[in-house]
């Protein structure tokens, strides 16, 4: 399958008490989808369903994600998410705990073979 890339978005999403790192991930991914409002496999003429979406999360303990909420959010496309170690996980000044950061990078692309119905 050939890929064209056509959007690239971003986000950042935070626990700030709570220490949830799904709640950061999810948040990160709204973030970079609720900033664009895009009609692109309209343009083409695709279904929504096409669309592929690649999304990366960067975020201290990926292993703490629940990767089915996370794929629960895209109400259309076909999304895949790879969560890789980074954001931040900052201590508060009072010592009292740690907020948690989370930055996406969202991809959407279409197979754009010649032949596509």
């Amino acid at each position: 399958m050939a890929k064209t890339r056509m959007v690239h978005q971003f986000g950042m999403g935070t626990s700030i008490r709570s220490l949830d790192y799904t709640a950061a991930a999810a948040r990160a991914i709204r973030d970079a989808l609720w900033h664009n409002s895009l009609n692109v496999a309209d343009a083409f003429g695709f279904p929504k369903e096409a669309m592929l979406v690649d999304v990366e999360i960067g975020i201290q303990q990926p292993d703490a994600v629940d990767m089915a909420q996370l794929l629960s959010i895209f109400p259309y496309g076909q999304p895949t998410i790879r969560l890789v170690k980074g954001g931040l996980d900052v201590t508060k000044p009072d010592g009292s705990g740690r907020s948690v950061i989370a930055n996406a990078a969202i991809i959407v692309s279409f197979d754009m073979e010649p032949g596509h119905d």
